[in-house]
Order: structure tokens, then C-alpha cells, then sequence
């Protein structure tokens, strides 16, 4: 079922809509999940939160992406979770990799919205302004938390090489983000 029906059936308050969204997004959300939580119980809790999250919101919201809304949901109850399971002490995982290697452009100390705002709205024009493959591939790591060696066999290549690029798009957003008056 496509998502404009499935948006339709949670609009209509017809439970079948939780059902045709797990047929077509539980491996998607369970992979997300799964990518930052590493636990199993987690990453189900989760999955079922988000569904209950879209049951809530879905009217008075009507998402013109299903799969974007629910990744979003999905994503911050799983960053969530993390953060909580992870409050009282500094895990060595994946997750708190990629955590090391982007914090400095969001640590800048402030937690005001509008500060908030203008980095997503700064690294969303980033993003659009960069090659797709440097592009699939930021986003991939720091929005999906894939590892290195996920990203460099999904897209045949090296390693070494997806590091580099990774790297490389690090700085230029740093650069960036410079620019455009938000401090890193």
C-alpha cells in the first residue's frame, strides 16, 4: 500500500493503518533503531513507539512523506533512548563514535531554539549543495548511523575511502557552517 493510503487510513482513524505501516517500514524503522540503540528490547520498544507516535499525530498532521515523518520520529525516540540508557556513563560503541566525530558542530553551548533552527537550516543548504555521493553518504552515517564498513560495501567502495570522504565533507561543512555565522 502506498503511503497517501496509509496516511488516509490513520486519518480515518482506521487501526489497519498501523498494520500496512509496519508491512511497509518495520525493517526500515527496526534498522534505524538498531543502528543507534544495539539492543534488541530497545529497538522493539522503540519501533512500537513510533508507531503509537504516528496513532497520535496523524490527524492533526497529514506528513506529505510517510517514510521521511516516521524516520524522523523513529531517529529522535531512538536518540532518545539512547541518551537515556547512556546518561550516567560514556559508552565505546558505534553510536558514541559517531557522536565524537560531529559533536563539535553541535556543542556550541547554546540550547535556544532558533540556534537549533539555523544549523539544520544550515546544514540542510550544505547538504543541497554538495555531490550526491558525498551527500548519501554524510547522511547515511550521521542521520542513519551506519558504520564505515556498511557504507563502503553498500556503495563498493573502499574503506578507506569512505572515511576520507567523510572527513573531507566534515571539513567543508565545518567551513561552511563558518560562513554562515554559526560557530563551530
Amino acid at each position: 500500500m502506498d503511503d497517501e493510503k496509509i496516511v488516509e487510513l490513520f486519518l480515518v482513524r482506521s487501526e489497519q493503518a498501523i498494520s500496512e505501516t509496519k508491512d511497509s517500514y518495520g525493517a526500515y524503522c527496526t534498522k534505524i533503531c538498531s543502528n543507534i540503540l544495539k539492543s534488541k528490547e530497545d529497538t522493539e520498544e522503540c519501533v512500537n513507539d513510533a508507531y503509537m507516535k504516528l496513532w497520535e499525530t496523524i490527524p492533526p498532521q497529514r506528513p506529505r512523506s510517510l517514510k521521511a515523518y516516521l524516520s524522523k520520529i523513529i531517529r529522535n525516540l531512538a536518540l532518545d533512548r539512547y541518551e537515556k540508557n547512556h546518561a550516567k556513563k560514556r559508552g565505546s560503541g558505534k553510536t558514541e563514535a559517531v557522536f565524537d566525530e560531529i559533536e563539535e558542530f553541535f556543542s556550541s553551548g547554546s540550547d535556544e531554539l532558533s540556534d537549533s533552527i539555523a544549523i539544520r537550516d544550515a546544514v540542510n543548504r550544505f547538504l543541497g549543495s554538495i555531490d550526491k555521493q558525498e551527500r548519501v553518504l554524510f547522511v547515511q552515517r550521521y542521520w542513519y548511523f551506519c558504520t564505515v564498513k556498511e557504507i563502503a560495501k553498500m556503495h563498493g567502495l573502499g574503506e578507506s575511502k569512505v572515511k576520507m570522504t567523510l572527513k573531507r565533507t566534515r571539513d567543508d561543512l565545518r567551513i561552511y557552517l563558518q560562513k554562515e555565522g554559526i560557530g563551530v
